[in-house]
């Protein structure tokens, strides 16, 4: 499985924003489901086909985010840029 993968510590007044060269999918998700993801279960996540940049996504909870981009399946590259802030 290839896909790019960020992380951060964050809740409700964080930003997270994503920079794509191309259209990919763009996933939010917490620690639970991010190792499902890794094991190929289902899981949950905030986003999904990003066509177009940037991406911006707020975790619903606070707690240990993981952001993940990936193509779902189809060959190909993405680069992509990750920034995550806070907002008031």
């Amino acid at each position: 499985m290839n896909f790019l993968h960020s992380q951060f510590d964050g809740g409700t007044d964080s930003i997270a924003e994503i920079t794509l060269d191309s259209q990919a999918n763009v996933m939010l998700l917490d620690e639970t489901n991010f190792r499902s993801y890794q094991r190929g279960s289902t899981f949950r996540y905030i986003g999904g086909w990003a066509k177009q940049s940037p991406v911006r996504l707020s975790p619903s909870h606070h707690g240990h985010w993981h952001i993940v981009v990936d193509l779902g399946g189809y060959s190909g590259q993405v680069r992509a840029g990750i920034r995550v802030f806070q907002h008031n």
